[in-house]
C-alpha cells in the first residue's frame, strides 16, 4: 500500500537475503518493510547535526559538541543507589584530552560495558554529546563515539560535519541499526526506476530518483535534504494523482443517459413555488450539476457545503431534473433518523408535487417514497412496487435500498449524503442498479480543505457551497470550564431555561448512551482508554440517560426533557424527533445521532457535555443544528479539562464559525491519518514525506500534470517506472477502492 515504486531487481530483493532472517523478520513485523525498495523508501524523520569540531578549552555549556581527543585514563566505579542498593551500580569515568584541555566522559549502568572495552588509555576517537556540569567540572554523559584508527584526518572531517539520519524506529530496532541496514542496501538505489516522466522532472528541476534516495539517507548538507524531499514529495503526489486521473478518465468512457429537465416540467413547477430566491452559490453549483447531468457519461461530483448552506435543496433540484427526464433518483442516508428527516423535509418542500398518482397531486407531480429496514411488510411491499414500476420518481432510504430485491424502473441519479459514513461497496451496489451507470452526487457537510479533497476525493469533481442562505442567524460559542468554574455550568443551565422561557428549544449532547450495554459487551474495550488525556480523566464520558435524569430532577426541573440515541427503536426515535420538531419537547438530550440532517429552526441553544471528547469537525457539525431560524444560536462547550491540546481545540471552535478554517486546524492537530483513513483505506501509510495541508501547491501542480499526461497517454506507454509505481500503489484493496470510489 506504499507509493514506493515496486522496482525491479535488485530493489525487489527480499531483505532477508541481504540483511539476514532475524533483522528482516523484525523489519517486516514492526515496520512493514519487506524488500530492499521498501527500506530505501523508509525515510529519516529528522537529522541530528554533530557540532563542528570544538577544542576542549572552548567548550560551550548545554550545547551539542563534537570533539576529537585521546583517552588519558578510564576508571570503573561501583556505587550503591536505589536501583542497585548493594553497591552493584556501575559508573565508568573516562578522561580525554586534546592538548588544549581535559574533559570527563561518564557512562552508567549497562551502558558501561562497551566503552570500558573500547576506550582504553591512548585510544583516539571522536566524541559527540551535550556539555553539562557535574561537581563544578564539565562532562559529557553517555556521548556517542567513533574510534579513529590510523591518522584518520579524513574520517574526522567526514564524521564531524555529517548530518546523522534518525529513522522512525521501534523498541525492537533502534534508529542506528536501521541506518546501518540502509547503508547496506544504499548502492541498490542506483537501480531505482524513476516514476516521473523525464520532461516533467527536468522541467521542474527535480533530482533523479537514485540521487534523491542517496541524499535523503546520506545528506552532506541541509540543502541536500531539501532537494531530496522536494523530489520525493513529487513522487507521492504525482503517482496518486495519476491513479485518480486514470479513474476519472475511465469513468468518462462509461456510457450514461443524459438527463435534461423539461422546460415546463416538475423542476420549473417546483422553482416557481420556492418562497425565496436561490443564493448565488446555489445557482452556480446547480449549473455545474445540470451540465454534468446533460452529458452521456456518469457525473461524479462531490458537493461540499457548510451546515445549513442549502445542500439538500440543490440535491433535490438535481433529483427533480432527472425525474423530469424520465428517470428515477435515489437519496441514500446513513441513518434511519436522517432518512426519515429527509423524506419529511423533501415532501414538505414539494407539497402536492410529491403526490404523483394520488388524489390532489398536480399534473407534474411524482411520488416520493421512503424505504428503510424497519418498515412494516405491507408498506415495504408497496414501496418496492412503486420503485419497480417507476411510479416513484424519488426514493429516500438507508442501506435497505441496496438489497438485492430492490429493483428500479430506471435509476438515473444517486445522491449519497455524508459520504464518509458509507462503504464504497454500498455506493457501488446502488450504482449497479441502473440499466447504465447512474449519475452520482456525493454530499458532505464536513468542510474538507482543498488539498484533502484533491487527495481523498480526487476522482470526484468538487463543488463548494460556502454562502449561508439569507435568514440564517449567527451562533455564539463559548467554552464552559466546569472544573475551574462550576458556577459557569450553573449559568449554562440558566441560559437553557431562558431560551425555553422565550419560546425556544435546546439540545444537550453527550458522548455516551449510558445503558452500559457497550461496556458490558466488551469490558476490555471499556477499560481501554483512548489517550493520555482520557487517562488523566478518571471518570467515564457523560451519558445521555444519566444527564437527562439529572437535568429533569435538578437544573431543568419542570421542563419537558426527552432522550434520543442510536439504540432506540426507529419508530421511537422518529416519534421523539417529531415531538421535538413540533415544539412538544423543550430539551432533547441526545448522542451525536443529531449530528447531521436534523432540522429544527426553533432550537436555539446547544450544550455539549465533555466537549473535549469530540473532534473539531464534529463539534462544528453539531453546532450547526442551532441558529437555523431567525433567532440567534448559542453553543456552550462544557469541559472539565484544564489547559491541554483538547482545551485548545475547544477554544478554536469557539473562536470561528468558518468550517474550512476549523477543518485545517483539525487536520493539523490530528495529522492526516484520520482524515485520509476515513475515506481511503490505509492511505496514510503511503504518504511518507507529503504533507496534505502544507504541500497544497505540489498536490495542485501534480494534479494538473497528471491530468494532462493521462489525457494525452491513458495507457502510459513508454513510462515503465510510472506503471510500476502505480502497480505498487494500487494493490488489490486500493484498486477496489478506486474502482468503486
Amino acid at each position: 500500500m506504499d507509493l514506493v515504486p515496486a522496482l525491479e531487481e535488485p530493489l525487489n530483493q527480499p531483505l532477508k537475503s541481504v540483511l539476514g532472517p532475524a533483522t528482516a523478520k523484525v523489519m517486516a513485523e514492526h515496520l512493514g518493510l519487506r524488500t530492499v525498495g521498501d527500506l530505501l523508501h523508509h525515510y529519516p524523520r529528522r537529522y541530528e547535526e554533530r557540532g563542528q569540531l570544538t577544542h576542549l578549552a572552548d567548550l560551550p555549556m548545554d550545547e551539542h559538541v563534537t570533539v576529537v581527543a585521546q583517552v588519558a585514563d578510564a576508571r570503573l566505579h561501583s556505587f550503591a543507589s536505589s536501583r542497585a542498593p548493594r553497591g552493584k551500580g556501575q559508573r565508568l569515568e573516562v578522561t580525554i584530552t586534546d592538548g588544549s584541555g581535559r574533559l570527563q566522559l561518564v557512562f552508567f549502568g549497562n551502558g558501561v560495558h562497551k566503552p570500558h572495552k573500547d576506550l582504553l588509555p591512548g585510544t583516539r576517537a571522536m566524541f559527540a554529546g551535550k556539555v553539562s556540569v557535574f561537581n563544578h567540572r564539565l562532562q559529557l554523559a553517555h556521548p556517542a563515539y567513533e574510534l579513529l584508527r590510523g591518522d584518520g584526518e579524513e574520517a574526522v572531517e567526514t564524521w564531524a560535519g555529517s548530518l546523522i539520519p534518525l529513522y522512525p524506529a521501534t523498541a525492537k530496532l533502534e534508529s542506528w541499526k536501521i541506518g546501518k541496514a540502509v547503508q547496506t542496501v544504499l548502492p541498490a538505489a542506483q537501480e531505482a526506476l524513476d516514476p516521473l516522466p523525464p520532461a516533467l522532472r527536468e522541467g521542474r528541476g527535480l533530482l533523479p530518483l537514485p540521487e534523491a534516495l542517496l541524499k535523503i539517507h546520506r545528506p552532506a548538507t541541509k540543502a541536500d535534504i531539501a532537494d531530496a524531499r522536494a523530489r520525493l514529495k513529487w513522487d507521492e503526489a504525482f503517482v496518486l494523482q495519476v491513479a485518480l486521473a486514470r479513474r476519472r478518465y475511465a469513468d468518462a468512457q462509461l456510457p450514461a443517459v443524459a438527463r435534461r429537465p423539461r422546460a415546463d416540467g416538475l423542476l420549473t413547477a417546483f422553482d416557481d413555488r420556492l418562497p425565496f430566491t436561490l443564493t448565488e452559490g446555489q445557482q452556480k453549483v446547480s449549473r455545474e450539476i445540470f451540465a454534468d447531468l446533460a452529458t452521456e457519461h456518469p457525473m461524479h461530483r462531490l458537493l461540499q457545503g457548510e451546515v445549513g448552506s442549502g445542500k439538500t435543496l440543490v440535491a433535490l433540484r438535481a433529483m427533480l431534473a432527472v425525474v423530469d427526464a424520465g428517470g428515477q433518483a435515489a437519496l441514500l442516508a446513513p441513518t434511519e433518523v436522517l432518512a426519515q428527516q429527509h423524506h419529511r423535509s423533501i415532501t414538505e418542500m414539494m407539497g402536492d408535487l410529491a403526490e404523483g398518482g394520488m388524489l390532489g397531486g398536480t399534473e407534474h407531480a411524482t411520488k416520493v417514497v421512503l424505504l428503510t429496514g424497519s418498515m412494516g411488510a405491507a408498506a415495504r411491499r408497496k414501496a418496492l412496487l412503486d420503485l419497480a414500476t417507476g411510479e416513484a420518481g424519488v426514493v429516500i432510504g438507508t442501506h435497505a435500498l441496496i438489497e438485492d430485491k430492490v429493483q428500479f424502473h430506471d435509476l438515473g441519479l444517486v445522491v449519497v449524503d455524508e459520504q464518509h459514513r458509507f462503504g464504497v461497496e454500498q455506493r457501488d451496489a446502488l450504482r449497479g442498479k441502473g440499466k447504465q451507470p447512474p449519475h452520482l452526487l456525493v454530499m458532505t457537510a464536513t468542510p474538507i480543505p482543498r488539498t484533502v479533497a484533491m487527495t481523498v476525493f480526487g476522482d470526484l469533481e468538487t463543488s463548494v457551497l460556502d454562502q449561508l442562505p439569507a435568514g440564517r442567524s449567527p451562533i455564539a460559542s463559548h467554552v464552559v470550564p466546569a472544573a475551574d468554574k462550576p458556577h459557569f455550568l450553573s449559568r449554562a443551565w440558566e441560559r437553557v431555561r431562558e431560551e425555553v422561557d422565550n419560546g425556544h428549544q435546546a439540545y444537550v449532547v453527550c458522548p455516551r448512551i449510558g445503558d452500559d450495554i457497550e461496556e458490558a459487551a466488551d469490558p476490555k474495550k471499556a477499560a481501554k482508554k483512548k489517550s493520555a488525556e482520557d487517562e488523566a480523566e478518571k471518570r467515564p464520558p457523560l451519558a445521555v440517560l444519566d444527564v437527562a435524569d439529572h437535568l429533569a430532577k435538578g437544573p431543568l426541573q419542570g421542563l419537558r426533557v426527552e432522550v434520543l440515541h442510536g439504540r432506540m427503536h426507529p419508530d421511537d426515535k422518529d416519534a421523539v424527533m417529531r415531538r421535538f420538531a413540533a415544539g412538544d419537547t423543550d430539551v432533547l438530550v441526545a448522542t451525536t445521532v443529531i449530528e447531521v440532517g436534523v432540522n429544527v429552526p426553533n432550537a436555539t441553544a446547544m450544550v455539549i457535555m465533555d466537549a473535549d471528547r469530540f473532534g473539531v469537525s464534529q463539534l462544528h457539525q453539531l453546532r450547526g443544528r442551532v441558529g437555523r431560524g431567525s433567532a440567534p444560536g448559542l453553543c456552550l462547550l462544557v469541559t472539565e479539562m484544564e489547559a491541554s491540546a483538547a482545551r485548545q481545540r475547544l477554544n478554536a471552535v469557539a473562536a470561528t464559525l468558518d468550517g474550512f478554517e476549523l477543518s485545517r486546524i483539525d487536520l493539523e492537530q490530528r495529522r492526516e491519518g484520520d482524515v485520509l483513513g476515513q475515506a481511503q483505506s490505509g492511505a496514510r501509510s503511503s504518504l511518507r514525506v507529503l504533507e496534505v495541508i502544507e504541500d497544497e501547491e505540489v498536490i495542485g501542480e501534480a494534479r494538473s500534470e497528471a491530468m494532462a499526461l493521462v489525457t494525452a497517454n491513458p495507457d502510459l506507454d513508454h513510462l515503465p517506472g510510472l506503471r510500476t509505481a502505480l502497480d505498487a500503489l494500487l494493490d488489490e484493496e486500493r484498486e477496489q477502492y478506486l474502482e468503486k470510489g
